[in-house]
C-alpha cells in the first residue's frame, strides 16, 4: 500500500481461511490491478499453489480516528466506498505530483462505526462455526500498533465460543470436545503461551495431522469461564 502520512490510520485486515472441496480454486484476494497484485488465476497457472486447495477470504475494518487524534484536527486517509472498496488518498502525496487517490476490492469492507458484533455475524461467523462440521478454519487479525487487533479478535473470540456452545447445547447427541492452545511467534522462536517455560519450541510435519508444533500445551476446554482463565494466562504470558 502506499505510504500514509497518517500511519495510525492504516485499516486493520481481518482474515479468514477454511479448506473447502476442490472445486474452489486457491484465491489471493485484497487485490488491486493498479499495484500489480496477482490474482488467483494467475497463481494457479503458475504451478505455485502447493498442499491442500482453500479459500482465503480477506476483511478490512477501518478504525476510527482515537479522541487524540480529533483533538489533534487529523483526518483519516481512508473511506469506505462500499461493502467491498476501500479507497485510500493522500494529500502529501499531492504536494509531489504523486497520485492520490486508490480504491482496494477485498472481499467485505467495514466502517469505522461498525461494531464487532456486526464484523463477526456478517464476516467471520460462517468461517468460525464450520469446525463444527469437521472443517478446519482459522481467522487471524494483521495490522500495526493500535490498529485494533486485540480488540477485534476478543470480540469475535467471544462471539465465536458463545456461538460454538450453544450449538452443542442444541445437538446433544453429538459427543464434542474443545480443545485449547496458544502460541506466540516471535523473531522465529515458537513459545507456548500456557507455560511460563521461554524454551522455543519445534514446529515439524506430521503425516497425519499436517503442521504440529512440539511439546505445545494443549488444554480440555470445560465451559467459558475456563476459556477465559486460559486466556488470562496467556495475555499474562506475552
Amino acid at each position: 500500500l502506499p505510504i500514509s502520512s497518517t500511519f495510525s490510520n492504516l485499516p486493520e485486515l481481518l482474515f479468514l481461511s477454511t479448506s473447502l472441496p476442490l472445486q474452489y480454486k486457491a484465491a489471493l484476494l485484497g487485490r488491486t490491478v493498479k499495484m500489480g497484485a496477482i490474482h488467483g488465476e494467475e497463481l494457479n497457472k503458475s504451478g505455485k499453489t502447493l498442499g491442500r486447495e482453500e479459500k482465503i477470504l480477506v476483511l478490512v475494518i477501518l478504525r476510527p480516528l482515537s479522541e487524540k487524534e480529533l483533538s489533534n484536527n487529523e483526518v483519516t486517509d481512508w473511506e469506505c466506498i462500499n461493502e467491498s472498496t476501500v479507497l485510500y488518498r493522500n494529500s502529501l502525496q499531492e504536494r509531489f505530483g504523486l497520485p492520490t487517490a486508490y480504491s482496494y476490492e477485498l472481499d467485505r469492507v467495514f466502517s469505522g462505526d461498525c461494531t464487532t458484533k456486526q464484523v463477526y455475524e456478517e464476516g467471520t461467523k460462517e468461517i468460525a462455526l464450520s469446525v463444527v462440521s469437521g472443517i478446519n478454519s482459522s481467522v487471524f487479525a494483521y495490522g500495526q500498533t493500535s490498529s485494533g487487533k486485540t480488540y477485534t479478535m476478543r470480540g469475535i473470540t467471544e462471539y465465536t465460543v458463545a456461538d460454538i456452545y450453544d450449538y452443542i447445547q442444541r445437538h446433544e447427541e453429538r459427543a464434542f470436545v474443545l480443545k485449547f492452545s496458544a502460541m506466540e511467534i516471535y523473531n522465529e522462536n515458537v513459545r507456548d503461551l500456557l507455560s511460563s517455560d521461554n524454551t522455543s519450541l519445534r514446529i515439524l510435519d506430521d503425516p497425519e495431522k499436517g503442521t504440529i508444533v512440539e511439546k505445545l500445551t494443549e488444554e480440555t476446554v470445560m465451559d467459558w469461564n475456563h476459556l477465559k482463565k486460559l486466556m488470562s494466562i496467556c495475555e499474562g504470558n506475552i
